[in-house]
């Protein structure tokens, strides 16, 4: 039972590189879109924001430094997924959005909880606009919906400047919209597959005659059935932002978002895999274990305020508060055991109720500005940031767990929901965690530029979960440094190392809580940045290994004891993304590793190898109304053993398609149609339960725009 809530690549993207600075000479560069005047804010390192750039890229990213730099400055694998491409690809949730992105796999271990991995480790690091969320357990309770984004970065390998705790995998950055100056509105409707419909609307623009006072709304509704049998899902989304120029070198932001979740029918925990006699099974799509009455609620509130002040030409600073509330509440089904494959038969039941509430207050205190140093002007960031989560939870175990159940080619669902009064447990537990970190950016000459820092960083845990102890306490220095060195003014090499480090609270054989986890990350490789910075490129050779993660090893009478794992990772990573021609958006990723323990075993084998990620969209010529686009994922094969055999998933690769016309200057229409060839494939293998994937479905949108 799950927890409770719980070379030939290369040499071709060398050649598309090094002959990109003659492609930028003779390429036309095309216009951007106009874009309403965006206020410079306090959170400006994120800025410029990518509406109406109509580009698959940003020029400024600060997720991987703190340092507002461009992605050729920075020296990790940085990709990007833009408003543009939400838009296009109607990419409404975060499992859309990463499942787009360049290297990061999206585990969807049950209908409304997801996992997510990257270069072999699972992704536990997720921001909004720098800021560290609440995901109490490192994943994803609940669909995240996209409509408050303006696009979301994701820094691969380790982060130890930004975030010192978690993996050496990926850090995921959503950066939220931000008020206009000048008014802009826009409103969409779609219907889709599956009795799908969506209602879009965002307004912003000054809110006083002078300016000086900003705002923002954004709203969103959506309710849909599903494929799956009596698996249904509606949201609500909320958020509002206020800008006021308190004088004129001092900005004051307060912001409020909050999302609904109501999931009907959901899945907990998924469907065997493999018949007791180790053959695999094979359900329909649609086949779900859930029950009619069954429901999977989700509430997420938070409330930011951040005053930034710019003191001169050089330094400014910024202060953020942040509280967040997540509570989540449900009434679920659990079905466990191994059929038989000539009866379907050995399937047993497991139902529980579950409520959760788990509020986070954050601050952050930081600063930037330039300094002269021997002769050479250079960049520096510094500050300090303290956390604290209080998570409660409760679990009320319902009678008859154990009932045999028919054969899921039979289940309807239709199971008595009992009294859940046969026991109870729970959680209550703080995590606090205090950094102090600098960066700063050293101009050594006019090619050649040192990035280095460093964060200090204090991690506790106390309390109990599921009468597990959690106690816990780490603290640990994480440094940072990388090189970057420009070969012409399109092209630069690089080279990063960082190091991240988990507190753990799982105790060994001799009743001894187990050493942090230690992650360390390695990158170098080769950056260009062409058409006036409209297109991004990257290829990366990367190493990253993970210490002492954690790993079951056995019970000494009831109580389970831990061993530590240790795990390398090591492949190659190319990513473009921006714009090819003045009629050509593209975003391409192509990620491929091995990964090992110590004795040279493959290890994470859910994991897929070789990753392939690419989007383009295309205005037709003479029909300059029209835009095409098609969007392609491929993976290769992945597996898990278990007790009972193999479980496989052979390579499998998805399309989707996309067109619009624009109606007018204010009125389009849009079609999207998803996994065309129509594939069948296990959604993740995270677990040893899994659930099929969506087959072929479509939608299609009216949208206005002022």
């Amino acid at each position: 039972m799950p927890t409770a809530f719980r070379r030939r690549p290369l040499v071709l993207v060398i050649a598309a590189l090094c002959a990109a600075p003659c492609l930028a000479a003779e390429t036309p560069a095309t216009e951007e879109q106009s874009l309403a005047a965006v206020t410079v804010t306090g959170n400006a390192e994120y800025a410029p924001s990518t509406e109406k750039t109509g580009l698959y890229t940003t020029r400024k990213s600060a997720s991987a430094t703190g340092l507002s730099l461009s992605l050729r400055e920075t020296p990790q694998t940085v990709s990007v997924v833009t408003r543009t491409q939400m838009d296009d690809f109607r990419l409404t949730s975060v499992n859309d959005v990463l499942a787009a992105t360049s290297g990061v796999t999206v585990e969807k271990v049950e209908t409304d909880r997801t996992y997510y991995t990257a270069r072999g480790f699972d992704i536990t690091n997720f921001q909004t606009d720098g800021i560290g969320q609440p995901f109490a357990h490192g994943n994803v309770n609940g669909d995240i919906d996209t409509a408050i984004y303006d696009r979301v970065d994701a820094v691969y390998g380790a982060n130890g400047l930004i975030s010192a705790t978690g993996f050496p995998s990926a850090t995921i950055n959503f950066i939220r919209k931000r008020p206009t100056a000048d008014f802009a509105a826009s409103a969409g409707l779609t219907a889709g597959s599956w009795d799908k419909y969506r209602l879009d609307g965002d307004v912003s623009g000054k809110l006083i005659d002078s300016g000086h006072v900003r705002g923002r709304l954004v709203v969103a509704r959506q309710e849909a059935d599903s494929y799956l049998d009596r698996y249904g899902h509606d949201k609500s989304v909320f958020y509002g932002v206020v800008e006021a120029d308190l004088g004129e070198s001092t900005l004051l932001t307060v912001g409020h978002n909050q999302q609904r979740n109501k999931a009907q029918s959901p899945l907990w925990g998924a469907l065997p895999m493999l018949y007791s006699n180790g053959q695999p099974t094979n359900y329909d799509r649609s086949t779900s274990t859930s029950t009619d009455w069954a429901y999977w609620n989700t509430t997420t509130k938070s409330s930011f305020a951040e005053l930034s002040h710019q003191f001169n030409e050089d330094w400014s600073a910024k202060a953020v508060l942040t509280r967040t509330d997540y509570t989540h509440e449900s009434t679920l089904m659990y079905v466990y055991g191994t059929p038989s494959q000539s009866t379907g038969l050995g399937l047993y039941s497991y139902p529980s109720q579950y409520a959760m509430d788990n509020r986070q207050t954050q601050a952050d205190l930081a600063a930037t500005g330039k300094f002269a140093l021997f002769g050479r002007k250079h960049e520096l960031t510094f500050g300090a940031n303290w956390s604290k989560s209080v998570l409660d939870d409760v679990s009320y175990y319902g009678r008859g767990i154990g009932t045999a159940l028919p054969a899921l080619e039979n289940w309807t669902g239709n199971y008595a929901m009992p009294a859940f009064d046969a026991s109870t447990d729970g959680s209550h537990f703080t995590y606090r965690q205090q950094s102090a970190y600098a960066a700063a950016r050293i101009n050594l000459s006019d090619e050649l530029k040192l990035i280095t820092g460093a964060r200090a960083t204090k991690a506790e845990s106390e309390g109990t979960a599921y009468g597990v102890n959690r106690q816990s306490e780490a603290s640990d220095l994480t440094p940072y440094a990388g090189l970057i060195y420009d070969l012409t003014r399109h092209l630069s090499l690089y080279g990063s190392t960082t190091e991240i480090f988990t507190p753990q609270y799982q105790t060994d054989a001799t009743g001894n809580a187990l050493q942090p986890v230690e992650g360390r990350s390695h990158e170098v490789g080769l950056k260009g940045e062409f058409f006036d910075k409209k297109l991004n490129a990257s290829l990366a050779l990367f190493k990253s290994e993970q210490r002492n993660l954690a790993e079951s090893a056995g019970y000494i009478g009831a109580k389970a004891y831990y061993k530590g794992l240790d795990a390398k990772s090591k492949g190659f990573q190319i990513d473009l993304s921006g714009q090819l021609t003045p009629r050509l958006q593209a975003s391409l990723g192509y990620t491929q590793i091995s990964i090992h323990d110590d004795a040279g075993q493959d290890v994470r084998s859910y994991a897929p190898r070789r990753l392939l990620r690419a989007s383009t969209t295309y205005r037709v010529p003479g029909v300059e109304q029209l835009k095409v686009g098609a969007n392609l994922s491929w993976q290769s094969d992945t597996y898990r053993d278990t007790s009972y055999g193999e479980i496989r998933q052979s390579a499998y690769t998805l399309v989707n398609l996309m067109a619009r016309y624009d109606i007018d200057q204010q009125w389009s229409v849009s079609a999207n149609l998803n996994n065309v060839s129509d594939e069948k494939y296990i959604a993740s293998l995270y677990w040893d339960q899994a659930y099929y994937a969506a087959p072929r479905n479509a939608s299609v949108a009216l949208n206005w725009k002022y």
